[in-house]
């Protein structure tokens, strides 16, 4: 079961992450352990070349793994990205960017994480990144 319903992160991008808000990024599924976010197209997305830029994709992979871990541990807004791999793998047509991203291994500290970044038209796969993200300790309760 996830601790944090995709309602709840979608208030987060647009509370707190303006940035990606103001772009249209959306989480549209999550569960314990995945999540799928969706970036829709826009002329500002392209780069020279007429393709979809690195940083866009790159900005929706990382926003998919902190889903990922926010599902997992809960509205714990201070887990923060602490490495990022990105593979881009081929040229994305000029469509909303998907991306499913899911929980390799998830400790106290740590979570590891990897997700697939798709073209939204025809499901191509145009980028891979993996990333691992810092937990911080839970607060000690002063009753115990």
């Amino acid at each position: 079961m996830t601790k944090l319903t995709a309602e709840e992160f979608n208030d987060i991008v647009r509370d707190e992450l303006r940035w990606a808000h103001d772009m249209g990024m959306r989480l549209e599924h999550i569960d314990a352990g995945s999540a799928v976010m969706r970036l829709p197209y826009h002329d500002d997305s392209t780069r020279p070349g007429g393709t979809i830029s690195g940083p866009h994709m790159m900005m929706l992979a990382d926003a998919c793994m902190y889903a990922v871990v926010l599902g997992l541990i809960g509205k714990v807004k201070l887990a923060v990205t602490t490495s990022f791999n990105i593979n881009f793998l081929r040229r994305p047509a000029m469509t909303d960017l998907v991306a499913e991203g899911s929980i390799i291994k998830l400790g106290k500290r740590l979570a590891v994480l990897e997700v697939s970044v798709l073209t939204g038209s025809d499901r191509e796969l145009v980028a891979h990144a993996t990333g691992t993200y810092s937990i911080p300790p839970l607060p000690v309760d002063s009753e115990s």
